[in-house]
């Protein structure tokens, strides 16, 4: 942060004594930032030795506990390199330090950008208590409004669907009459096809375990079993199989195919260690 030169004390109205102090004062807090960026630095190197060493411990199948502490030594090395970035600047307690910052915050005002226009927009209409002026009496008229927007958030949440068939009787022969039952994506399965469809995108895209998706809908009063979840996305996959073929037609009609390798540990015999093994599909 470079401070402006009108911004600083004038040394020409200060005598030894305070010219002394205010050098004194620098030093003592020049001192202080560089014990304190030096010691930020030991640590954030010693985070990086143990995030490295617990990375390749990581292998095969992933350990919860293992990938909790690599998350939250990540975590604690972003802090510290963002207060690293911060210390790395002049101090900030020194009233002309303050005064150049907000000289600044004056010059370049942050800009929010607008709200996305493909929201759903719900208008609430605040409109005046009074009915008439509350000075002399009279009557209101329009001139203008002023209006705002703030982003909300609506929690999903589940819903059931209630297939109702009434049955009807001839009243000659007395033959029953009645609609046929709805299609279901699984048979006898209660899931309908937008549940099916968002616990398959949160387990395949956003890497949401489906123990995990059941913990967050028992929140919402909906008790779930990982094993009716793990059935739902094996039936799922069923009738995921037309879509399937006519990629895989798509992707074979092309005269050449790139894939990438998957690395996978394997077990070298007679020697207790692994090895990264590739497979090419």
């Amino acid at each position: 942060m470079v401070v402006p030169h009108a911004i600083l004390p004038d040394l020409n109205t200060l005598d030894a004594d305070s010219l002394r102090a205010l050098l004194v004062e620098t030093h003592e807090r020049y001192c202080t930032t560089a014990q304190r960026l030096q010691s930020r630095e030991s640590e954030i190197e010693h985070l990086k030795l143990l995030l490295a060493k617990l990375q390749r411990m990581q292998f095969g199948r992933k350990s919860e506990k293992l990938q909790r502490q690599i998350e939250q030594l990540e975590l604690r090395l972003e802090d510290l390199e963002q207060a690293q970035e911060a210390d790395s600047e002049p101090a900030k307690d020194s009233a002309w330090a303050q005064t150049a910052k907000a000289t600044a915050a004056q010059k370049e005002p942050a800009r929010r950008r607008p709200l996305p226009s493909h929201l759903p927009r719900v208008t609430r209409t605040h409109a005046p208590k009074e009915q008439s002026c509350p000075g002399c009496g009279g009557k209101l008229r329009p001139l203008g409004e002023d209006v705002s927007e703030m982003l909300e958030y609506v929690p999903a949440h589940f819903h059931v669907i209630r297939h109702v068939r009434p049955k009807l009787s001839c009243g000659n022969c007395e033959q029953i009459v009645q609609a046929a039952a709805p299609s279901r994506p699984i048979a006898h399965g209660r899931a309908g096809p937008g549940l099916l469809a968002h616990v398959l995108v949160s387990k395949y895209c956003d890497h949401l375990p489906l123990y995990r998706q059941a913990e967050i809908y028992s929140r919402a009063g909906v008790e779930l079993e990982r094993s009716t979840l793990a059935d739902w996305v094996s039936g799922s996959s069923q009738l995921l199989d037309p879509l399937l073929e006519v990629l895989r037609r798509y992707v074979m009609t092309a005269s050449k195919l790139h894939a990438d390798d998957t690395p996978v540990p394997v077990l070298a015999p007679g020697m207790g260690q692994t090895k990264t093994g590739r497979l090419w599909t």
